[in-house]
């Protein structure tokens, strides 16, 4: 068994929960570390260092959100994915808003989870300001490419007259791709990040910023619309041939 440099730290007061997600990630070479507590969330990533924290949302004394607010007071860099076993969705785009790069809700595979990891290593959390590397901080589909650090875009090469919404929305959702994200979600980004908070302002964003990516906005294949849930960005190589709605 090939051995892996990922050390996931994992914070849930569930100990049997931990002993089998400790199980697991040994049986795949990956390091981990369970704590039970987010007391003292800051002191653990800072004596241990690891690659990522998988936090629980639902935890004694202090909660995933506090712990998680608390933590991107100082430190932005760490990855931290967040489990919830709440069915409303405001928690999780809370969470997400607050400095979280992902969530995986429960019940959920092992295997799920580890994926998710890898995922958010590989292309970077919209929320997250950690330095990235050449291949993580630029994301290229068809002409263009968008630089996350620097929040621009180019086509060709030359650049490209974006709005400021519009570039927001654009690096959240390409940072996750194949990834729902909920207009709830863009809102409230828009509203952290520039001031609006209308609903309506990210039609219109979403609108213009089909017109700059598109080849046909009236058929969009990179912003698709996930009817009822919200919009994906689909890079061009994972593109099918019909939108989905």
């Amino acid at each position: 068994m090939q051995k892996s440099d990922l050390h996931v730290l994992h914070v849930d007061d569930d100990e049997i929960a931990c002993q089998l997600l400790g199980s697991f990630f040994a049986s795949r070479g990956v390091r981990f570390t369970a704590v039970h507590s987010a007391e003292h969330l800051d002191s653990a990533i800072e004596n241990l260092r690891p690659s990522i924290v998988v936090l629980d949302l639902m935890l004694p004394r202090v909660d995933g959100l506090t712990a998680l607010r608390r933590l991107r007071e100082h430190d932005k860099n760490t990855p931290v994915i967040m489990l919830t076993a709440l069915a409303d969705e405001t928690e999780r785009i809370i969470g997400l808003e607050m400095g979280a790069d992902d969530y995986v809700g429960k019940p959920f595979l092992p295997r799920e989870l580890l994926a998710r990891i890898h995922a958010v290593l590989r292309f970077g959390g919209a929320q997250s300001t950690r330095p990235v590397g050449p291949a993580l901080d630029r994301i290229q589909f068809g002409r263009f490419e968008l630089t996350l650090s620097r929040q621009s875009l180019l086509k060709d090469g030359a650049p490209v007259k974006i709005g400021e919404s519009e570039i927001l929305i654009l690096a959240h959702l390409a940072s996750r791709p194949m990834q729902v994200i909920s207009r709830e979600a863009l809102v409230r980004l828009l509203e952290s990040r520039s001031g609006s908070s209308c609903t309506r302002s990210i039609y219109v964003a979403i609108l213009r910023l089909r017109r700059i990516v598109e080849v046909n906005p009236e058929q969009p294949r990179v912003i698709q619309t996930v009817r009822t849930r919200g919009y994906m960005f689909v890079p061009e190589a994972d593109a099918g041939d019909s939108e989905i709605e």
